[in-house]
């Protein structure tokens, strides 16, 4: 299948899926005409990988995953590493909450302090 169905029958964009083969995440063949050509393997692959991108990790996170994004990665047990590397993100996702609650806080803080009517 060319980009183009690939993007259609998976969500993701035609630009997603070329960054996903420059980091070597799927590949493709070049047709006589040079447009890309995936096999239909490739739905799967790109399924799991926004998956895993909608589920807070990067990008080099996924390369972690690359022997599992063939399968059902949705009820695959998981591997340690693949545990390593979701409790850093979460760990992070939390640091980025936190930030943005105190953040918030203040300036709710701020704007409490404003008389009535001057707003």
């Amino acid at each position: 299948m060319r980009i183009g169905e690939l993007a259609q029958l998976t969500g993701a964009s035609p630009r997603a899926l070329r960054n996903y083969e420059r980091e070597g995440l799927i590949t493709s063949e070049r047709a006589a005409n040079g447009y890309r050509v995936y096999d239909a393997h490739a739905a799967v692959r790109v399924r799991n990988i926004c998956h895993l991108l909608a589920a807070g990790l990067t990008l080099a996170d996924v390369h972690c995953f690359t022997p599992c994004l063939d399968g059902d990665m949705t009820t695959a047990a998981p591997s340690p590493e693949g545990l390593r590397i979701a409790r850093e993100r979460l760990a992070v996702i939390d640091e980025r909450i936190a930030a943005q609650t105190e953040a918030r806080d203040r300036l709710a803080r701020a704007l409490e302090s404003v008389p009535p009517g001057q707003a």
